[in-house]
């Protein structure tokens, strides 16, 4: 469990860490058509949900659920100011959709 809340925890820091970098330092994310780039938010939205519902906080699932989309909108707030980043409500819907089919999976498995 113990082993299960520090990756969790380093894995928000490390999507924190690459949403705030230029976009330009990582080739990879450079050459992102739309598309992949909105399947790659859903995946890790949907990664860090589950994760933090496999973590068993003591907060009901969907409230680390609205966090962890708290901590994307959070992103995309810095990106309003980043001169190299954009705000950009597709990305919301792609973390609200990621997030939402782990929290959907985690309710037809219980």
């Amino acid at each position: 469990m113990i082993l299960t809340r520090i990756v969790f925890i380093l894995s928000i820091i490390i999507v924190f860490v690459l949403s705030i970098v230029n976009s330009s330092d990582i080739s990879f994310f450079e050459n992102l058509s739309f598309l992949s780039d909105k399947a790659i938010h859903g995946i890790i939205y949907f990664y860090l949900t589950f994760m933090g519902i496999i973590c068993k906080f003591k907060i009901s699932n969907f409230v680390l659920f609205l966090l962890i989309l708290i901590f994307g909108f959070s992103i995309e707030i810095i990106h309003l100011f980043h001169p190299n980043r954009f705000f950009e409500y597709y990305d919301l819907l792609a973390n609200l959709i990621g997030g939402t089919i782990a929290l959907l999976i985690n309710m037809l498995k219980n």
